[in-house]
């Protein structure tokens, strides 16, 4: 059947939704689709009907209408609309780990365009060339190919594929281990879609490529601002989106590490309702993160359950559930699934390895496994070093990770000049970076380092600190046991001195006379004299100025 031989109530049903396809206002063009007899639909009719199931996230009905879509371009022989449709279906069943159907797909693509004159189309076969050449490391011929694409996205006059074979490009330099190259390239196709010049379909895949380098590079700067903009981007669009819930669980990443855990919670809801049943894999990384949140809070059984539901839909819950273990008191299964996550997971990224092996250094240190612990820990700076080497930078969450480790470690040996050192660049990072916890997880090794070091003033102040902190973030069973230490700190005065002696000794450090400080305290002189005499012992100088370079060094004043 035809458009001419429908009833005029199909044929304005039809028209309305055409018009709405052509607007992407994709929520009403699906329903008023799905009213009609597919026998009426075009190829064109189909393949929109197929781009508005999948905005809508019915990615499997998204299927089926690009197979008809499809079957209707090689009956008319419309190559190119057919080779694009093919290489759509090809993406659409990789995605969802149909390796074999996908690989049909992509060969029938190639046969498709293989003796078309130039097109856009084929700039599609390029990328595919690319990505499969960069997985080979055969990273010349991955270049040769973004750049082919890049030639023919000009040529053909088309901003989108430029800007994606632009990422193409830049997942190449990554790649070949020139990260800063590579992320100052993708700077420029996330620019494009910022500045409104891609349509709305790769506006949201190149906002979500970019994401996933940028959390894979471990840039986490670039990571927040180009997860602001693509948020902003998905709240001006339609309510139909299939890319908000993908923009939104890296939101929710950068949320979790900069200490925004309401919001983060929030958002992970929202996005594991977008993502589910059809983006499984992304969706179990929201869960895993409400874990991470749930377990720092203290709420283990309720963290308990979201490291399953995680397993469930096909995401690791380590280092999660094996820091979950240790907080339970089951170290030795901690330290286990930590060993065969680490055996398991030789082929992960960066950012996941670093996270598997900081934990391993806590829970062997917990353990008293020395040996073990030093080897994750030098398995930490062998990553940052690399790093360094990759992009030129030495402050990002994995030099962070490495210093804290390294230093956690040092301490354990009781080699306290190591342990102030590297856990205070620990510090350092963890403050620029705006990572909350992890810095105040950094300020309570780096107190204790300093009461064994005899700086009490240096301990409390770093206790302090990451009480408020830990209470700020709702992290409630850190925020009691660093106010736990903090009260014993305070028991313990520096140099064993009394409460009297500490007042006398701050207004010597005032500059203030026997006599004006015997009126202050409402005593006699000769008893501030002999204040000063205990407190000359106590400390071990011998004259006021001494005394008053104590009472600064350790914060008295």
């Amino acid at each position: 059947m035809t458009e001419r031989t429908i009833d005029s109530a199909a044929a304005d049903t039809l028209r309305r939704a055409r018009d709405a396809a052509a607007r992407e206002v994709w929520g009403e063009a699906y329903r008023l689709l799905g009213r009609l007899d597919t026998a009426c639909l075009t190829p064109d009719d189909c393949a929109a009907f197929a781009d508005a199931a999948w905005w809508t996230s019915r990615i499997d009905e998204s299927i089926v209408q690009r197979m008809r879509a499809y079957s209707g371009y090689v009956a008319a022989g419309a190559a190119r609309q057919a080779g694009l449709m093919a290489w759509l279906l090809f993406y659409e069943h990789q995605l969802a780990g149909r390796t074999a159907v996908a690989a049909g797909w992509l060969r029938r693509a190639r046969r498709h365009l293989r003796g078309e004159p130039e097109c856009v189309e084929q700039c599609y076969l390029a990328w595919i060339d690319a990505e499969h050449a960069q997985e080979r490391g055969a990273f010349d011929e991955a270049m040769a190919a973004a750049r082919r694409m890049a030639g023919i996205a000009r040529r053909c006059g088309s901003p989108d594929l430029l800007a994606m074979s632009i990422e193409a490009q830049a997942g190449v330099l990554v790649a070949r281990e020139r990260v800063g190259d590579g992320l100052d390239l993708l700077d420029d196709a996330m620019c494009s879609a910022m500045a409104g010049e891609l349509s709305s379909f790769f506006t949201g895949w190149v906002y979500c490529l970019g994401l996933q380098q940028a959390m894979a590079c471990v840039d986490l700067e670039r990571a927040a601002e180009w997860t602001d903009a693509a948020m902003r981007w998905c709240a001006a669009m339609p309510a139909e989106n299939n890319y908000r819930g993908l923009c939104r669980v890296h939101r929710v990443e950068v949320l979790e590490l900069r200490g925004s855990w309401s919001e983060a919670l929030t958002e992970a809801v929202r996005t594991r309702e977008e993502l589910l049943p059809y983006e499984r894999r992304t969706a179990a990384e929201a869960v895993y993160l409400v874990g991470q949140i749930q377990r720092r809070r203290g709420e283990l059984a309720a963290a308990e359950e979201s490291y399953d539901r995680a397993h469930e839909l096909g995401r690791d819950p380590q280092p999660g559930l094996a820091l979950l273990r240790l907080a339970q008191g089951k170290a030795d299964a901690s330290a286990a699934a930590l060993q065969s996550a680490l055996a398991s997971g030789a082929e992960a990224g960066a950012l996941a390895r670093s996270r598997l092996l900081a934990a391993q250094v806590e829970v062997c240190l917990a353990l008293g496994r020395t040996a073990e612990a030093r080897s994750a820990a030098e398995g930490l700076e062998s990553l940052a070093r690399d790093w360094q080497r990759r992009c030129g930078s030495e402050r990002t969450l994995l030099h962070a990770s490495a210093a804290a480790a390294s230093g956690a470690l040092a301490f354990a040996a009781r080699d306290l000049d190591r342990a102030l050192s590297r856990l205070r660049r620990a510090l350092a990072v963890w403050l620029e970076l705006r990572v909350p916890y992890e810095a105040a997880q950094v300020r309570m090794t780096l107190a204790a380092a300093d009461r064994a070091a005899g700086d009490d003033e240096g301990a409390r102040m770093e206790l302090r600190a990451a009480e408020q902190a830990f209470r700020q973030l709702g992290a409630v069973p850190d925020a009691r046991r660093a106010a736990a230490l903090l009260a014993d700190v305070r028991r313990r005065r520096p140099g064993g001195l009394t409460e009297r002696e500490i007042q006398v000794l701050r207004l010597v450090a005032a500059g203030r006379t026997n006599r004006a400080i015997a009126t202050e305290l409402v005593i006699s002189e000769h008893t501030v004299a002999r204040h000063l005499n205990n407190i000359f012992a106590k400390l071990d100088v011998s004259s006021r100025a001494a005394a008053t370079a104590y009472a600064y060094r350790h914060g008295l004043m």
